[in-house]
């Protein structure tokens, strides 16, 4: 079989690639990288860092390339042998993580090294790579026993089964709920776009009517628009039911186990709770200081945050004589409450964020502060028709920097959110540029109009481009510490700082015209989508502290006392709770970000970066929004650095000071509240 993931390949082959093909690639690239591994265990030469730690550094990366492929194409272009195949061969990953942690004779290498470290004369990335991959080994294992390496082995196989299981159930859940109207009065306040979307799918369906889904873009037209409460509480109840249902895509037990596995490795390898070993290495380093940090932000939101819910129930009561907001009246209210305050509805600005205006907008901007210029190409391989590739240069001298993916519409076959991805690391060993994509659920073009974005899309689109921006700029020696291969909780600084320019003037008259006319966005809307950015912000603040109080509920105790997940869950929330519990709903089942992501013991990480990127622009507003010396310093100190040093030097350098939380809390109006 003439398989192309067994060739050497720069650009990911897609058009090439057969599922047939997976199962070989990754057993033929196991086997590389073991013998990667092996050379370096075998060498009859004493341990030093180049033939030890950089080598380990550039050991099995034609494997990473192959997971890279396959995982997001796991997540983006998923069906039923692609799952499968993740189950099989997830496992077999992890045992091979397993099997270069837990070599004895490797980590005596890299402990020989890392004795020696002080007379080595290693520059601060090679001291910052040599420490990670220490604390890698006896971060996983690598002193433990014979008996407790085996226990360690079974928690990681059942961990990589369980979070497969779990996103595949909540993806499954998504995709099969489809709420099929026919009475067009229900559709009362619901915008023709979405109106047309809906009438659009039931047709494929073979259905009369209307048809709404669970993904986004079909879902909140219902919950901020639709007149007839019963139709919002009968497709927020669905949103809320995934995975809690009881039946076979039922994930209650699959949190359970999940915590408690990670709680026992957790305590296996020496720490409290798996709060306590992931935040080892985060900027906030403790759940305690996780805690403070959340209940810091809470005292401050939280009196915010009621007179703003005191507001609304009085707008609702005013508005429709209604005694008693339920959670899925929150955004339904809240739109109309914005509109009669701000006289600002996005509807009315969706016709100026047409997604094609708005990408270029978007690469405009950084070409303007970090010189680059995006060519698209439509020769270049990806995985789906919809998905566009870019040749990214720098726009003075034509230096390649990087190739770009972008695929933003929903599919059957892609969960949902955004993310940002890698298919090829940046270093500087042969001068290898990265290979960036950024995979996000947008509202999707009908008969009658482009893909139109709210506003919201908008800010979502500049927040993966940061990301993406992160990982594109990298300009490290080593593939390990290389774009956002940093500490979680400093990932989200270049995304969340990209999302500042969607409020300025003078970065919004380059991209915001309507679609039809050309009409540059009026200054009047723009004063309002500036005057509207705190609207309700105690309640925003709250709901997303929740979140990180929920997280911390899981991963920072023991958990094996939890017998059951929703009174777990609303223990958890009772601190942050404003509208009243709906008992048949519950959260955790279907939290992919800690229960299949990366963020377990880590969500309170978006607040965490809001200071950060609150403080960072809050610079560049002193200096001039496109002030090219200030992005410089942004590039040369955060965005090309990756994880070389310690987030808070790195900031430091950029910033001449530590971020100060007065910045984020002056941004959200809660100096104010708070005082």
């Amino acid at each position: 079989m003439d398989n192309p993931l067994l060739k050497p390949f720069d650009q990911a082959p897609f058009s090439q690639i057969k599922i047939e093909h997976f199962q070989p690639a990754f057993e033929a690239a196991l086997g590389q990288a073991r013998e990667e591994i092996n050379a370096i265990v075998e060498n009859p030469q004493p341990a030093s860092f180049e033939n030890t730690i950089a080598a380990l550094d550039f050991a099995g990366l034609h494997l990473d390339r192959i997971s890279s492929i396959f995982f997001n194409l796991n997540s983006a272009e998923t069906n039923p042998e692609i799952q499968a195949l993740a189950q099989e061969i997830s496992p077999k990953l992890t045992a091979f993580a397993n099997d270069i942690t837990l070599n004895s004779d490797l980590f005596e290498r890299v402990n020989t090294v890392y004795s020696e470290r002080e007379q080595l004369g290693l520059n601060p990335e090679e001291q910052t790579l040599l420490e990670r991959k220490f604390q890698h080994f006896r971060r996983n294992g690598a002193l433990l026993g014979p008996e407790d390496k085996n226990k360690l082995r079974e928690i990681d196989a059942q961990l990589a089964t369980l979070k497969l299981q779990f996103g595949e159930r909540v993806l499954e859940e998504t995709n099969r709920y489809n709420l099929n109207i026919t009475e067009e009065e229900r559709l009362e306040g619901i915008p023709e776009s979405a109106r047309e979307t809906a009438a659009d799918l039931a047709q494929s369906l073979g259905m009369e009517g209307w048809v709404f889904t669970l993904h986004y873009p079909s879902y909140l037209p219902v919950m901020k628009y639709a007149e007839d409460r019963e139709l919002r509480r009968e497709i927020a109840q669905a949103f809320g039911r995934k995975g809690f249902q009881g039946d076979s895509l039922d994930n209650q037990q699959t949190v359970l186990d999940i915590a408690r596995l990670r709680f026992e490795r957790a305590k296996l390898l020496g720490y409290a709770t798996h709060a306590d070993f992931v935040l080892e290495q985060r900027m906030a380093t403790s759940p305690k200081a996780v805690r403070d940090f959340l209940d810091e932000l809470l005292e401050r939101s939280l009196p915010a945050a009621r007179r703003e819910l005191e507001e609304l129930t009085n707008f609702a009561k005013k508005r429709d004589n209604l005694e008693s907001l339920q959670s899925w009246d929150r955004a339904f209210y809240s739109e109309k409450l914005r509109q009669e305050k701000f006289a600002l509805d996005d509807e009315i600005l969706k016709p100026y964020f047409e997604l094609e205006r708005v990408l270029q907008g978007v690469f405009d901007i950084a070409g303007t502060l970090f010189d680059l210029e995006f060519r698209e190409d439509d020769t270049l391989e990806t995985y789906h028709e919809e998905v566009r590739a870019f040749h990214v240069v720098s726009a003075t001298g034509g230096l390649p920097v990087a190739l770009f993916y972008a695929d933003f519409h929903p599919r059957p076959g892609k969960r949902g959110g955004a993310w940002m991805t890698s298919y090829k690391p940046q270093y500087k060993k042969q001068k290898e540029r990265p290979h960036i994509s950024i995979v996000c659920n947008f509202s999707r073009p009908t008969k009658k109009a482009p893909a139109l974005l709210t506003f919201n899309e908008v800010t979502t689109l500049f927040h993966e481009f940061g990301h993406a921006l992160h990982g594109m700029l990298a300009n490290t020696d080593y593939p390990g510490l290389s774009g956002t291969s940093v500490f979680w909780d400093f990932v989200e600084l270049p995304s969340q700082l990209m999302e500042n320019w969607c409020y300025q003037p003078e970065a919004l008259a380059r991209f915001a015209r309507h679609y039809e006319t050309g009409e540059v966005l009026p200054t009047t809307m723009v004063e309002r989508i500036r005057e509207s950015a705190n609207f309700q912000e105690g309640m925003a603040n709250v709901r997303q502290l929740s979140f990180g109080y929920l997280d911390m509920a899981w991963h920072g105790i023991d958990p094996s006392g939890i017998a059951a997940v929703k009174a777990h869950e609303s223990e958890a929330f009772a601190g942050t709770r404003l509208f009243p519990e709906q008992p048949d709903t519950c959260m955790s089942t279907s939290f992919s970000h800690i229960f299949q992501g990366g963020y377990a013991s880590g969500y309170y990480s978006y607040k965490w970066a809001e200071v950060l990127d609150a403080d960072a622009f809050a610079y560049f507003e002193e200096t001039g929004i496109f002030n090219r010396e200030t992005a410089d310093k942004l590039r040369e100190h955060i965005l090309s650095k990756g994880g070389t040093e310690d987030p808070m030097i790195l900031y430091k350098r950029f910033r001449g000071r530590e971020p100060k939380i007065e910045a984020l809390l002056k941004r959200a109006g809660l100096l104010e509240a708070a005082s």
